[in-house]
């Protein structure tokens, strides 16, 4: 039984607060429709926030030109008006062409405001664990919180939860090409404070095959490392990686280390995402004293921040109407229903290697269509971010918070089309009958 009345039914629920569902709550919102945002941890910004996944990247093509816009580059010019963040800047270790440093505080406070200000309702610390479906519609969220179970309804729903929780729950059809302990790795990102950049560039300009083909050495200002392969190799750390990789944060001296890795683990197994915090916080300490004691410009620095969960790059994908591939990514297809569009590389950390599977990045930005966010068979749910239908190696491309980010707008404006025309979301994309 769940405890306590149901609420008057909203027109939009968006499970899950991250960057997806932050754009999907402010944009259903801002277009009238009656909107709450389930956020289970008590901030909004996800992965951004939470697991202090810093910086974006990317929202350019490798040419320079900007292919993300919306409320993504508005959230960066608000963070930039707030002095907590430089804006977009050039990749100098070369994966991507721009990436952008960000406060996570600074994020989390603009978040709220955002809400706020388009008139969204916001339930912080509550968990969707059931979902009511009835045929092709889900009817209601059974919702754990702190003070017990509550039922949420609406016309529409947005899955963001990166997990595909509530598809999840309904009963839908999961991609079964790369599942459970054989996803992509955990990483548990951390935060230097006190380094000293001046060493680490005269390192880069005397030992530059230390360093990931293509970095821009003697490029300023530096805003990420990717290699000290000699000195990662000598040290024979416990942790299977070939190199440190780092970025510089938004403030002097600021770092945000990621490098740990945590794999064989599932991010859906509550005993596996256990395992895996504990973990990622030893290899954190290791990480912290190989920092100081061997790698240039860290002497000084100390540990400045923990997140307060691990990071999770691929749990459960969806099987939507339309399955986002690896041909589609790499050969720039364009779709008539696009709803997004990216041009981040195909990026697989090994699932049981040290090493990176990095592509080239596309010759042309890739569409994103909105097929890839309507679960099969189903008439007012739609997902957006990390779990959306697309495959092991498609994923990999689509998963960077740029990206969620435009995703979440989309899903977010066509689910409130969908709820005041009555339409199925099918019939509510940028080119349905509801548009």
């Amino acid at each position: 039984m769940v405890d306590g009345q149901s609420t008057t039914p909203f027109d939009v629920i968006v499970a899950g607060g991250g960057p997806a569902g932050l754009a999907a709550a402010v944009s259903a919102s801002r277009a009238g429709a009656r909107t709450l945002v389930i956020e289970r941890h008590g901030f909004m910004g996800g992965m951004s926030t939470a697991a202090l996944v810093n910086p974006w990247m990317t929202f350019h093509d490798r040419t320079g030109e900007q292919v993300i816009h919306g409320i993504a580059q508005e959230v960066v010019d608000r963070l930039m008006a707030l002095g907590a963040s430089p804006g977009h800047l050039r990749d100098t270790i070369g994966f991507v062409h721009s990436l952008t440093p960000f406060e996570p505080d600074s994020l989390r406070i603009l978040a709220d405001a955002m809400l706020r200000e388009s008139g969204c309702s916001v339930l912080h610390h509550g968990q969707v664990f059931r979902v009511e479906r009835r045929d092709r519609r889900v009817t209601g969220l059974a919702v754990l919180t702190p003070g017990g179970e509550r039922m949420f309804r609406s016309s529409t729903v947005v899955d963001a939860t990166g997990d595909a929780t509530v598809c999840y729950l309904a009963g839908l059809p999961m991609q079964s090409d790369v599942t459970g302990r054989n996803t992509q790795p955990m990483t548990m990102c951390f935060r230097m404070a006190g380094v000293d950049w001046s060493p680490i560039e005269r390192y880069m300009v005397e030992n530059p095959t230390e360093f990931h083909p293509g970095t821009m050495i003697g490029h300023r200002p530096i805003t990420g490392v990717s290699g000290f392969f000699s000195i990662w190799a000598q040290a024979g750390l416990p942790i299977p990686r070939d190199r440190l990789l780092f970025f510089a944060g938004p403030r002097p001296g600021q770092v945000y280390v990621n490098t740990s890795r945590i794999q064989g683990r599932d991010g859906t197994d509550p005993q596996d995402l256990s395992e895996a915090e504990a973990e990622g916080r030893r290899q954190v300490a290791c990480l912290v004293r190989f920092l100081r004691d061997r790698v240039p410009g860290f002497a000084d620095s100390k540990l400045d921040a923990l997140p307060a969960q691990v990071g999770v790059r691929e749990t459960r994908r969806v099987v939507g109407d339309y399955t986002l591939a690896v041909e589609d990514v790499m050969q720039g297809v364009r779709f008539e229903d696009a709803i997004a569009r990216s041009a981040y590389p195909v990026d697989i950390h090994s699932p049981s290697g040290a090493g990176l599977t990095l592509s080239e990045s596309p010759k042309e930005p890739y569409d994103i269509p909105y097929r890839c966010l309507i679960p099969q068979g189903m008439e007012n749910l739609l997902v957006a971010g990390r779990c959306i239908s697309a495959s092991h190696e498609g994923h990999a491309s689509t998963r960077l918070t740029p990206t969620c980010f435009a995703m979440g707008e989309a899903a977010g404006a066509a689910a409130a089309r969908s709820a005041r025309s009555g339409r199925p979301v099918g019939e509510s994309g940028p080119t349905g009958a509801g548009s």
